[in-house]
């Protein structure tokens, strides 16, 4: 409910702005809301050739393909001036995001076709621990833990190896393999769910501690500074991951308080000691490494371990053939059916990506969402805090809609203010401290069609914003 209420908002607000701007003359066209794509021109406005200054017209005049460019600017989008059929075009300004029927085309084409792929794929290799038993002793294994966070959930649950798998997964930076696996999680945790409409107090714990991104190697964030040629691109590893621990530890508390779970238990304190002390252990190792050393650890440790799951998927399976045999399928034909499974659950959750993403798309280029941010920024500088801060901060506010919105403005910061200036590496922190708050929901609920997702959505805005507080801290601390 919460969920829609907000849907319905942006797109109302977002509709609304656009229509008041267009008849109050702020915008000259609507087209491009409906019709344009990211990073095009914006037209402002057209004129005859009499109408513009002269200096233009003779420069037009002169010019082989009757275009002028003037304003040329880094800081600024630069004002071009098209001559055809007797008028002027005046364009201005860059579309901050692709419009409704492109984001349509590219949320099908760049989206779901990508995920439907590593659901087939990651879903073919789930089936495979299934059938050969794997899953069943690793939630054995996990079980003492499990079911103190997760009390509703019973001991030896599928659900436990197919969250164990969703964290190591987020953990290693591995998105593509994280997604199948949390989709994996969920339906088994909605067997459970006694209220189909309704989400359970396991799903929205497992959400929200998989929404807080705990990530140990931010292996894209470091390659996009080294493509922007920062001098030490993994000095914000680091950073990173303390600041997504915060969260994940926030999120276990807000919402293990509210679900009252027993903190003081034996396994769970020493599961989290555990944890901490591999984190600290494996921080310190790559401390001692110079940058080469860095850079070729964080580039191949995900990719190994990746690997490593395919192949002792695959070995366990071999070993255990009989077991298929005994359930009168093969290890391929198992394969299959997972794969058709993970392609089902793709094409079922289109609709609630794509009605996300439009509505992002509209809140986006309407400007309402520049008018926000620049709003909240102008607030925050005049009570004193860093322009260094203000200048990373709409990467902080767009992360919870768009990933690819915020990495825009993650990269535009770097070039703008360089990647080892404090705004760069802020930026950079921002981007990898949380998760898309409003996607996730989309993909994750809309997979299992609930419809109640009760608190989980404040909870997750919430970590969000701690997320935010506890970059900006540890990037004061560590730069």
């Amino acid at each position: 409910m919460v969920l829609s209420r907000f849907w319905l908002a942006i797109f109302i607000s977002s509709i609304a702005f656009v229509v008041f701007s267009f008849f109050t003359g702020n915008s000259y066209t609507t087209d491009f809301i409906l019709n344009g794509q990211k990073d095009d021109a914006i037209l402002i406005s057209e004129k005859y050739i009499n109408q513009v200054p002269a200096f233009i017209k003779d420069s037009i005049a002169k010019a082989p393909e009757k275009t002028m460019v003037i304003n040329r600017d880094t800081l600024n989008a630069d004002t071009t001036y098209v001559y055809k059929s007797g008028t002027i075009k005046i364009f201005s300004g860059k579309q901050k995001a692709d419009g409704l029927l492109p984001t349509c085309k590219s949320t099908l084409l760049d989206t779901i076709i990508p995920l439907i792929a590593y659901l087939a794929f990651f879903c073919g290799l789930m089936q495979l621990l299934i059938d050969s038993g794997a899953s069943e002793k690793l939630a054995k294994k996990l079980s003492p833990v499990f079911t103190k966070i997760f009390p509703s959930v019973p001991k030896n649950h599928e659900s436990i190896s197919y969250m164990t798998l969703n964290f190591a997964a987020n953990f290693l930076g591995l998105d593509s393999a994280a997604t199948p696996f949390g989709l994996k999680a969920m339906q088994s945790l909605q067997e459970l769910n006694t209220d189909k409409d309704k989400a359970s107090d396991a799903q929205i714990m497992f959400l929200c501690l998989h929404a807080a991104g705990l990530t140990l190697i931010p292996t894209s964030i470091i390659g996009y500074r080294a493509a922007e040629h920062a001098a030490n691109p993994a000095d914000v590893m680091l950073p990173c991951i303390i600041t997504s621990f915060i969260g994940t530890i926030a999120a276990f508390l807000i919402v293990g308080i509210r679900q009252r779970i027993n903190f003081k238990s034996a396994s769970l304190v020493l599961a989290l000691i555990t944890l901490i002390a591999a984190i600290a252990g494996l921080l310190f190792y790559i401390n001692r490494l110079d940058i080469i050393g860095k850079n070729f650890f964080t580039s191949n440790l995900s990719g190994l371990m990746l690997i490593s799951i395919i192949a002792f998927t695959l070995i366990f399976s071999f070993v255990n053939e009989k077991k298929f045999a005994a359930k009168d399928t093969t290890v391929f034909d198992a394969f299959v059916t997972g794969a058709n499974n993970g392609l089902q659950t793709g094409v079922k959750i289109f609709p609630y990506v794509l009605g996300m993403m439009v509505a992002i798309s509209f809140f986006r280029n309407s400007g309402l969402f520049e008018i926000i941010s620049n709003g909240i920024s102008f607030m925050f500088s005049n009570i004193g805090v860093s322009k260094d801060i203000t200048n990373s901060l709409p990467v902080a506010m767009l992360r919870p809609f768009s990933s690819g919105g915020s990495r825009g403005f993650m990269i535009d910061a770097m070039k703008t203010f360089h990647p080892d200036s404090f705004t760069g590496r802020l930026s950079c922190i921002f981007q990898c401290s949380a998760e898309t708050t409003f996607y996730v929901i989309a993909v994750y609920f809309g997979s299992i069609n609930v419809k109640n997702t009760r608190y989980t959505l404040g909870t997750m805005l919430l970590v969000d914003l701690i997320c935010v507080f506890a970059a900006i801290f540890v990037a004061s601390w560590f730069f």
